[in-house]
């Protein structure tokens, strides 16, 4: 098995594909202002197996469109969706973040946690203006320093990992240059991380392995991973994910 297989074997069945969190997603919904009982129409990008689109689901009166490149998370999504019976309000759709197929101002909310990064931040929030209507919302989760300076091997770490990783003024002035007016920002705590995305995939290391064979190459996704894991523990006071709210002018 290639190690995309293998990725996606590890992670497809996990609650979350990233940090975040319920009571965050919540939180975002409070400092946006969002009217709950409003008719909304909200494109969830990046959405993995849906914590995020299954939480707007049960919050608002919206329709979703969850976006996923990975026909694996849109059918588990789909299945948790109608579990909990919200498959009504939920519509998946597997393409590509750079290849939406949405008309122009087409929705009210454009949603996306731990997710931008796969195009950047600054395309991302540039290119998904124009399905957003005049006066919509654009709330995303983003990878964020929290300090000016930080110890070089996190600042190697993740200048390969992630080259747009930068301080929350860097992205709140690229909101504004793609003309947006930042309204909101938080920081996801440390729970975010450990209790709902790092300690669960911890948890499936050994059965993750075990379904492929101890193969070299599952141990290098296991290896990659712990070394991540590790590199938060050691300096999570330098970096986060960061949520931002704005509004499109």
């Amino acid at each position: 098995m290639d190690e995309f297989k293998l990725l996606i074997d590890l992670h497809k069945g996990a609650n979350r594909q990233g940090p975040g969190g319920d009571a965050e997603t919540e939180k975002a919904i409070n400092v946006a202002g969002i009217d709950r009982d409003a008719p909304l129409k909200i494109a969830d990008i990046g959405c993995g197996t849906g914590a995020s689109t299954l939480t707007l689901a049960r919050s608002l009166n919206a329709k979703i469109t969850a976006v996923d490149f990975l026909q694996d998370f849109i059918d588990v999504l789909t299945e948790r969706a109608q579990d909990e019976g919200v498959a009504d309000k939920i519509v998946p759709l597997c393409t590509s973040m750079e290849k939406l197929p949405f008309e122009k101002e087409a929705f009210d909310i454009i949603w996306s946690e731990g997710a931008i990064y796969n195009i950047g931040f600054k395309k991302g929030v540039a290119d998904w203006k124009h399905y957003l209507k005049p006066g919509g919302l654009l709330i995303a989760s983003e990878i964020t320093w929290l300090t000016n300076s930080r110890p070089l091997e996190l600042q190697d770490h993740w200048n390969n990992e992630y080259s747009e990783i930068d301080t929350a003024s860097v992205k709140i002035k690229v909101l504004e240059e793609c003309g947006y007016t930042p309204i909101g920002y938080f920081v996801l705590p440390e729970y975010c991380w450990l209790d709902n995305y790092y300690e669960p995939m911890r948890r499936s290391f050994d059965a993750f392995l075990n379904r492929n064979g101890n193969s070299e190459e599952a141990r290098a996704i296991v290896e990659a991973e712990r070394h991540e894991i590790e590199l938060y523990e050691k300096y999570k006071a330098y970096f986060s994910y960061g949520v931002y709210i704005a509004k499109n002018i």
